[in-house]
């Protein structure tokens, strides 16, 4: 069985330390004690380690010994419109499990209204959510989550291959567009899909447009869709 990864945020001089609302988690819910031993992760090298202390707000742990670290995959930003909130967590979940190197809340002209004023105060919880996801699927480094953007900023991110999630009938297949595939970023629309004015806004910022079917996706499965095939195209050129 694997054992659980936990993230720390530092590692100095052989020991780490977990404190606050994590540790309490680990001591009073996880129930670890002195003498286990887990993997940590300092979001760049991953560790075994031994637990020296566990108290209800600090947990210490001594590294035994480096762990092989897999080398970082595909460099993806995912540049998601605001959508309602529960559905947004389900791609940053899902988005942390596919790999995702970071992602961008963007505000869009059909995104619903005073989303993009809440979208802040949640932050600090959408961090969490990318944390939790990094733990249960064993990441050694976590996504970064920028602020929210406005379309126009978000339009200005920079990466080979720019890709711009098209609802509309047209579009190449997303394979067809992905070129070196050295990097990439995906750009997702809301709820109610892009307007015009943004289709033009893209296209003109060299964003190309791309399909993933004639079915038309709600926009946390076209995200989630869109990451597994940019994820797959790359394995298969046996990077």
């Amino acid at each position: 069985m694997a054992r659980r990864l936990f993230f720390v945020d530092k590692v100095h001089s052989g020991h780490a330390a977990i404190d606050g609302e994590e540790a309490r988690h680990l001591t009073r819910v996880l129930r670890v004690e002195a003498g286990q031993k887990y993997e940590i992760s300092d979001n760049a090298q991953a560790y075994l380690a031994e637990i020296t202390t566990a108290r209800k707000e600090h947990v210490i742990f001594r590294v035994i010994e480096k762990l092989e670290t897999p080398p970082p995959g595909l460099p993806v930003t995912l540049l998601a419109a605001l959508i309602k909130f529960d559905h947004f967590e389900w791609i940053l979940e899902k988005a942390t499990e596919l790999g995702v190197s970071a992602i961008v809340p963007v505000e869009a002209e059909r995104s619903e209204r005073g989303l993009d004023r809440a979208a802040p105060k949640r932050m600090e919880r959408w961090r969490r959510i990318l944390l939790e996801s990094c733990q249960q699927c064993r990441r050694v480094r976590q996504p970064s989550l920028e602020e929210p953007v406005r379309l126009a900023a978000a339009l200005e991110t920079q990466a080979a291959a720019r890709l711009f999630l098209e609802e509309n009938p047209g579009a190449p297949p997303m394979l067809n567009a992905l070129g070196s595939l050295d990097s990439a970023c995906l750009l997702v629309g809301p709820e109610g899909g892009w307007t015009d004015g943004e289709r033009r806004l893209a296209a003109d910022a060299g964003w190309a447009p791309v399909s993933l079917g004639r079915n038309v996706l709600r926009a946390e499965t076209a995200a989630i869709a869109g990451l597994a095939v940019l994820q797959c195209a790359w394995q298969a050129r046996g990077v």
